[in-house]
C-alpha cells in the first residue's frame, strides 16, 4: 500500500445547482491529499454545469450526457476510477472535512478490510442536522432495512471489479450490492466509529413510497441470495410499520 493511497470520489448529479456546489467543496477541502474526483451529469439543464465549471481545473474528471438513472450513473464514474479506495457522495450530501482521511487511517490500520463504512447526521429540511448511527443488527438488514449508510461507505477497486450497480433499479441497487458483499464476506466489513458525511433526508432515496420500498426491497433480497421466505418476513414488517 501507497503511503497516501489516491481516493476516488464520485459524484453523480442531474439538476442539482441548489446543492452540488456544497458537495464539491466537501470534496475540494478534504484533509487528505491524494483525491481524484469525478463527476458523472446526466444531462443537467438547471445551472449544475456551469458550477461544475467553476471548479474543473480540480476536478479529474466529468461528463455531462444521458444516462438510464442514478445507478447507471454511478456505474459509470466506478469504471472511470482509478482509486484504491472509492467513495460515492451523491449531489444531495457533503463530507465532513476529515471524513477521507478518518477512512485512509483506517484501511492503513486493517488493509485486508474492503468496505469500510459509519455513522451519518441527517439533515433536515431546516438544515437541522441529527446523528444517525449505524445499526448492526444483523436480523434488521436482512429481513427489514438498509442499515449501512451507502454515503459513508468506500468499497476497494477488487470489490468494484467484481460487483456493479443494479441499473434496474430506482433506491434499492445499493442495498443489493451491500447484501450480495455480505452474504459472501462479511469479514470484508470495517466499521468507523465516526460521523463524517451529512444525507438530506429530503434527497432521492428518503422520497420514495411504500409500495416502490416493498416491490424493490423483495427483488433486491432474492437477488442477492435470500430465499422467499426472507422476503414475505420482510413485507410483512414493514408493512406492520407503516400502519402503526
Amino acid at each position: 500500500m501507497n503511503q497516501d493511497p489516491l481516493i476516488s470520489i464520485i459524484t453523480v448529479v442531474y439538476n442539482g445547482a441548489n446543492t452540488i456546489e456544497q458537495t464539491i467543496l466537501s470534496v475540494l477541502n478534504q484533509t487528505y491529499p491524494n483525491i481524484e474526483y469525478i463527476i458523472i451529469d446526466g444531462k443537467s439543464t438547471d445551472g449544475t454545469i456551469d458550477i461544475i465549471k467553476k471548479y474543473e481545473d480540480k476536478i479529474e474528471k466529468w461528463v455531462s450526457e444521458s444516462d438510464k438513472g442514478l445507478y447507471d450513473a454511478m456505474n459509470k464514474g466506478v469504471s472511470k476510477a482509478r482509486g484504491e479506495l472509492i467513495g460515492i457522495i451523491n449531489s444531495d450530501d457533503w463530507y465532513e472535512p476529515s471524513a477521507i482521511e478518518l477512512v485512509v487511517s483506517a484501511y492503513k490500520k486493517e488493509p485486508k478490510k474492503k468496505v469500510f463504512h459509519a455513522d451519518r447526521y441527517d439533515v433536515l429540511p431546516n438544515n437541522q442536522k441529527k446523528r444517525y448511527p449505524f445499526n448492526p443488527s444483523k436480523a434488521k438488514f436482512l429481513f427489514y432495512a438498509m442499515t449501512y449508510n451507502h454515503a459513508s461507505m468506500f468499497f476497494h477497486k477488487d470489490i468494484y471489479s467484481q460487483y456493479k450497480y443494479n441499473d434496474q433499479f430506482k433506491v434499492f441497487s445499493d442495498y443489493e450490492l451491500v447484501l450480495k458483499l455480505y452474504l459472501k464476506t462479511p469479514e470484508y466489513f470495517k466499521y468507523i466509529k465516526e460521523t463524517y458525511v451529512n444525507y438530506r433526508i429530503d434527497g432521492i432515496s428518503a422520497r420514495q413510497s411504500l409500495k416502490l420500498n416493498l416491490k424493490e426491497g423483495s427483488k433486491a433480497r432474492l437477488n442477492a441470495g435470500l430465499n422467499y421466505f426472507y422476503v414475505i418476513v420482510y413485507k410483512l414488517l414493514t408493512t406492520i410499520k407503516h400502519y402503526i
